[in-house]
């Protein structure tokens, strides 16, 4: 196998810090850290936070001011001024390397405009004091970046067939790629609905908690709306395993590897679902749970793209 380019590597990387940025938002907002700066772009007015109450500006509540969650989210707003300046980075890399190639110049430039669109983002759910409806569309729009990256990734990568067989072997898979396609790409937006509705669950358990329901009894509060969550998850399960047997039976040794860590996540994240209905609804499985979608929508995403390659 040969070296990664420069740009491989940084795209590769500004993926996976992309990745950490969601785990990170996912722990801000489990922790409740989410207005632990009040106001944005600035940190109780200042640009660095204060060491204490007493140096709030005037207009601050000294109520407002917890350390913990102050720092918690001051070094996500950092951790996400690093992912911009990776995207801005991997864009400069992308037009000169790749301006031949508008796939990978045109969607990282795009990844870049959105990079911007979700900073100010950032600041609107501040302003909305973490609104259910604006941290979904918050972490969709975060998701879709990461997708882009994915596709940059993946259209700059060397995708050689390492076998005869396995070019063979795409051969079946080349004459039903249509359909293929279609089924991941379903299965995609599957997923990207149970992680909007799941956001919107988490919003109704905060909501709860917020009105001094006891936290083993808040989920119950949801309803509807949870249960819808759940037959989301089922059903995106449920097309993971079909997608797998169809590839397991019909597609080459690449496309199966990817077919079956795609099922092996959405079994992971049902799992910590489960645990998080009926166990406990502890940070720690609201984060693993979060981040296990972000990586089975990634893995989609990738599956989706190397169908597309294999079967040109």
């Amino acid at each position: 196998m040969s070296r990664l380019s420069s740009f491989q590597r940084l795209a590769l990387w500004t993926t996976a810090t992309t990745y950490l940025l969601i785990l990170v938002g996912g722990l801000v907002r489990a922790s409740g850290a989410g207005l632990g700066c009040p106001d944005w772009p600035r940190c109780f007015g200042g640009w660095v936070p204060p060491i204490s109450a007493a140096d709030l500006p005037p207009r601050f509540d000294p109520s407002q001011f917890n350390p913990t969650l102050m720092w918690t989210e001051y070094l996500n707003r950092l951790l996400g001024m690093a992912v911009g300046f990776l995207i801005l980075t991997t864009a400069v890399l992308a037009w000169r390397h790749h301006r031949r190639d508008p796939r990978i110049v045109w969607t990282t430039i795009a990844a870049l405009l959105l990079t911007g669109f979700q900073g100010w983002l950032g600041g609107r759910v501040v302003a909305h004091e973490l609104a259910a409806w604006i941290v979904t569309v918050h972490l969709i729009v975060a998701l879709v970046i990461v997708q882009m990256l994915l596709y940059v990734t993946v259209a700059a990568w060397d995708v050689r067939r390492a076998t005869a067989s396995a070019v063979a072997s795409a051969g079946s898979a080349r004459a039903k790629a249509p359909a293929l396609r279609a089924s991941i790409v379903v299965l995609i937006g599957l997923t990207l609905i149970q992680i909007a509705l799941g956001t919107q669950v988490r919003g109704g358990v905060d909501a709860a908690l917020d009105a001094g329901v006891a936290r083993e009894a808040a989920l119950a509060t949801v309803g509807t709306l949870d249960f819808l969550h759940r037959d989301a998850a089922f059903v995106t399960l449920l097309g993971a395993i079909l997608l797998t047997f169809w590839l397991v039976t019909k597609g080459s040794g690449l496309l199966i590897r990817w077919s079956w860590a795609v099922l092996g996540l959405a079994v992971l994240q049902v799992a910590v679902g489960v645990v998080m209905a009926y166990v406990s609804l502890l940070p720690a499985a609201q984060v693993g749970h979060l981040t296990l979608a972000s990586l089975l929508l990634g893995a989609e995403t990738v599956l989706l793209l190397l169908s597309w390659r294999e079967s040109a």
